[in-house]
């Protein structure tokens, strides 16, 4: 752990040593960073020691987490041209271990758990982070507690049960999960692995931001659309461009980051609509696109801040855009995405229609997860039925 200098809070900028698990800055509960020392990274570390490095998060190694990689192959996904618009190209996390890009930032958590020698680890998941910190854990052999709403899509909870997680189903929705979480970790000895409730989930998801500039050949692009629930790949792909100016790598030069939510939740977009620094709490949230179900981010005022510093912009897409896309998608690209993943593309085609991207633009659409983890959700929409809904929703954040 010798790389890392400090952890700061994003709120009062207090600098936290890392010799010891963190979670949320003790003075006013602000997300934390992760902070390297980059001025001496820049005379050994470059874009050249990478060629022969393996297609891994981990090639990016001098700044991540300083321990033995707990690695099921996570990162470096591919980053697809598209066919259908010639300056757009679709970023494939599906393709990650259990199907989606919450690999990444359950890799880089679970890796600094093992470090500090921690042995059960818990979270409140209605989905693919559970999925990913079950099997995390297992390939670092450390215990997975996971609290998940009884009506988890049947993909997760199996996947979670192979794993050999310990699940508890919860009657209620994911707030419940965490508060449950919350009551119970102290006498169980849990350490809480949550969404921006560690500050290592973020370093993972921030290795998407890397790939992106080595995969353009370090020019980032004009523009990223990023589907949004609880934000932490946007939030740590800002870092990541942040860390490569400071390394030297590239210039000041950002994309606009647009985030896209559903129109039966969207409280980001809600709140950048109504020019707030911080989301109300979404009531009533429902969508299919179970990623983007969070009525509130605990990380919204990073999200709604990196919107507004990078000239970019939030919007909606309902189900039925969304679904739409998803059709579209793997009948002329091939890519299978999650519905999640589909708003990317709902998203494009208004910011291309609306005129805030021009064709000549490079945009990349990323596509969060893997539609295999849908099926039912797809096959209950072919069949002209509505997914039995699921409450899901909740706040992501400290209970």
């Amino acid at each position: 752990m010798s790389r890392i200098t400090y952890l700061e809070c994003t709120k009062c900028g207090a600098h936290i040593r890392a010799h010891q698990p963190q979670t949320v800055c003790p003075n006013d509960g602000g997300v934390l960073y992760v902070r390297y020392d980059l001025e001496n990274l820049k005379n050994s570390f470059n874009p050249a020691l990478l060629a022969s490095r393996p297609a891994t998060m981990w090639r990016y190694a001098e700044v991540l987490p300083d321990a033995p990689p707990v690695t099921l192959g996570e990162g470096f996904t591919p980053m697809l041209l598209s066919r259908e618009f010639a300056n757009a190209f679709i970023k494939e996390e599906g393709l990650n271990p259990t199907g989606s890009f919450k690999a990444r930032g359950m890799s880089a958590a679970v890796t600094m758990a093992k470090a500090y020698g921690l042995k059960k680890l818990a979270a409140p998941s209605a989905g693919n982070a559970a999925s990913a910190l079950a099997a995390y854990s297992a390939a670092a052999g450390l215990e997975a507690h996971i609290f998940m709403p009884r009506d988890v899509p049947l993909a997760n909870r199996v996947e979670c049960e192979s794993y050999g997680a310990n699940i508890t189903l919860v009657d209620g929705l994911i707030s419940d999960c965490a508060r449950m979480l919350a009551e119970r970790k102290e006498k169980e000895g849990w350490f809480d692995v949550s969404t921006l409730k560690e500050p290592f989930r973020v370093e993972g998801k921030k290795t998407m931001g890397y790939e992106v500039a080595e995969q353009l050949g370090w020019k980032l692009p004009q523009g990223i659309i990023y589907p949004t629930g609880g934000g932490v790949g946007l939030i740590g792909m800002w870092k990541a461009f942040e860390e490569m100016q400071a390394l030297g790598w590239i210039g000041s030069a950002r994309p606009k980051m647009v985030a896209v939510q559903s129109a039966g939740c969207a409280p980001i977009v809600k709140a950048w609509d109504e020019g707030k620094l911080t989301a109300d709490f979404w009531l009533d949230a429902s969508t299919l696109a179970a990623g983007l179900r969070v009525p509130k981010s605990y990380g919204d005022y990073l999200v709604l801040e990196i919107l507004k510093m990078s000239g970019g912009t939030a919007l909606a897409a309902t189900d039925a855009e969304i679904m739409e896309a998803f059709h579209h998608w793997a009948r002329v690209e091939g890519v299978f995405a999650a519905p999640e993943g589909a708003a990317s593309l709902a998203a494009y085609r208004k910011l291309r229609a609306g005129g805030f991207f021009s064709a000549e633009d490079q945009v990349v659409l990323f596509n969060t997860g893997s539609g295999l983890k849908y099926l039912d959700v797809i096959e209950g929409q072919k069949k002209g039925r509505t997914p039995a809904p699921r409450q899901i929703g909740g706040i992501i954040g400290p209970y």
